[in-house]
């Protein structure tokens, strides 16, 4: 790893379905898993109701990765809601790859409610993957950098 890499923290930010993910993410907090502070948990109703713009959003506002947690295949709360996320980040990935943006800065992972050390897991495993590609400067907003000033 470079120097550049070593004191960098990316930061992540984590969609995650109410009914399994996020209550993963709230088993590994109660449970004392740890996992880094620089994921950033947006909770969602269901992972089929992120819409791809949300990602490139998150990815503009100065993201470094995003993951995509939701209930495993077959286990869905709104039962074929995973199936439509799995085709629909599918597409993603490759506009992503035409954007130049690379592969490891997006994910998609199931968790279940009772996945918490997975869920943990799977959070550092991604941190630590994206902390290696570096800092995010394919899609940045300019404005939602601490260096930019009005103006320039």
């Amino acid at each position: 790893m470079s120097v550049e890499h070593e004191s960098f923290k990316p930061t992540i930010v984590a969609f995650c379905c109410n009914w399994c993910s996020y209550a993963g993410a709230d088993l590994a907090g109660s449970g004392r898993m740890q996992y880094p502070a620089n994921v950033k948990i947006i909770k969602v109703p269901c992972s089929c109701r992120v819409n791809p713009t949300f990602v490139l959003r998150a990815f503009q506002r100065g993201a470094d990765g995003v993951i995509m947690c939701g209930c495993h295949p077959g286990d869905c709360h709104y039962s074929t809601g995973n199936y439509y996320t799995r085709r629909r980040m599918t597409m993603l990935f490759d506009f992503l790859d035409f954007l130049g943006i690379e592969r490891g800065r997006t994910r998609v992972e199931w968790v279940s409610a009772a996945e918490g050390a997975r869920f943990a897991s799977v959070m550092n495993d991604f941190v630590k993957n994206v902390t290696e590609l570096g800092p995010n400067r394919k899609i940045t907003d300019l404005r939602t950098k601490p260096e930019h000033k009005e103006g320039e």
